[in-house]
């Protein structure tokens, strides 16, 4: 590949890093140990540089200047095996947090494997397995693009899409144009043929800012075990009951961000917004599914309107100075009054289970969202094949039991 101009999204990502540590992490459990592990490595290797998308790194260009994407050899030392102290699935679920503590360099690699093995108890499988961690730079990739990776690194045929790249544009008619976009998305809601968004929401307690202190926790269901129109609406429904079984009477406001793929060609690395959804912990389970897939379906509807494309256009021409400039002044000390949701539930389906790594196959993955200053309470909902893994990453402060509300949501499932 040639040096590519990073686009505003995705450079915002990037810059943002710097404050808030944004590095996902995609876990793939499977149901054995590889029978000859550096040939496994090589095997990675060797495909992650048949593809380009995966063999890039950041260069920085200064203070006026976009960063650029730039060629980079993927080598054996991408991989890293740990050894764990506690082999139990538990353990490594463990060490999994910790990873977060050594966030990625993009200016060296904006991707590492991580593997651990032999772990014991993994759900679905009898006897040891193995687990490996795909850490990667939000800058690179979005919940979506990310699978795609670490599903061709894992044997998947299926090429990374690539990204077609937008040019800056003339920022001045961008923004005119998305200005009269908005006034258009203005009077069809008012008009009735869009919904308003549900709005923002007062804090709770899985607002609190995270401490030191996080664990995550993953529950394992067959898709026919799910209720719901769709997995994702019956484990957000699922979790506005564990919710307000956790929290009582301050929960009755409770509402959810939902990261989405947007419509169209992607212009960037990262091609998606978060939708906020009511979680109407009152309501009985049926009229609460349908108010929260109506709420979905209404944020996917503003999504496909013009007012989105031509927002993201406009985006996209913001020269850098100005961006590292509006990046610079964000406080992460600051609490806001109110949220756009007080938990995270990030749904994402990867596919076939296809995927293998050293001879063994794959029986589960999983995703830990972020936390961020105001959310001490994220959850994953990842599936392949017909395993769903719905995953909880919460702060203690946030959380004081994890394994409480751990057990309330695997009964409201």
């Amino acid at each position: 590949m040639t040096a590519q101009r990073m686009a505003a999204v995705d450079a915002q990502f990037y810059w943002m890093s710097a404050k808030i540590p944004g590095d996902q992490f995609l876990l793939y459990a499977f149901d054995g140990e590889p029978a000859d592990y550096e040939a496994a490595v090589e095997q990675v290797c060797r495909r992650a540089n048949a593809c380009p998308e995966l063999t890039t790194r950041v260069r920085e260009r200064g203070w006026l200047a976009y960063p650029q994407w730039v060629p980079a050899t993927v080598t054996p030392e991408r991989v890293i095996r740990h050894d764990l102290d506690d082999q139990t699935w538990a353990g490594c679920l463990a060490a999994v947090v910790a990873l977060a503590d050594n966030p990625l360099d993009a200016r060296r690699a904006p991707w590492r494997l991580h593997f651990f093995t032999p772990v014991r108890g993994i759900p679905g499988v009898t006897g040891s397995g193995s687990v490996a961690v795909m850490q990667v730079a939000h800058a690179l990739a979005d919940g979506a693009r990310a699978s795609a990776m670490a599903a061709w690194l894992f044997g998947r045929p299926a090429p990374v899409p690539a990204v077609r790249r937008l040019r800056s544009g003339f920022l001045p008619w961008r923004a005119a144009q998305a200005a009269r976009a908005h006034r258009k998305l203005q009077r069809d809601t008012r008009a009735g043929l869009l919904n308003p968004g549900p709005g923002t929401r007062p804090l709770l307690p899985t607002n609190a800012r995270p401490g030191p202190v996080r664990s995550v926790r993953t529950l394992v269901r067959r898709r026919g075990e799910l209720r719901g129109p769709t997995v994702t609406v019956g484990v957000l429904s699922a979790v506005s009951t564990a919710l307000a079984d956790l929290l009582g009477d301050v929960a009755d406001t409770l509402g959810a961000e939902v990261p989405m793929a947007k419509p169209g060609v992607a212009y960037a690395n990262n091609h998606f917004g978060n939708i906020a959804v009511g979680l109407y912990p009152k309501l009985g389970p049926d009229a609460r599914a349908e108010r929260i897939a109506a709420e979905l379906a209404n944020g996917r509807r503003r999504f496909a309107h013009p007012a989105t494309r031509y927002a993201d256009r406009a985006f996209a021409g913001v020269p850098a100075p100005l961006l590292r400039w509006g990046i610079a002044q964000f406080d992460a000390d600051t609490r806001p009054t109110q949220v756009s949701g007080n938990t995270v539930v990030s749904s994402v389906h990867r596919g076939a289970a296809d995927l293998g790594f050293g001879g063994a196959r794959v029986v589960l993955t999983a995703g830990y969202p972020a936390l961020s200053p105001v959310m001490g309470l994220t959850h994953g909902v990842h599936g392949v094949g017909d395993t769903i893994a719905i995953s909880v990453h919460a702060a203690e402060s946030a959380v004081p039991d994890i394994d409480a509300y751990v057990r309330l949501l695997d009964a409201a499932l």
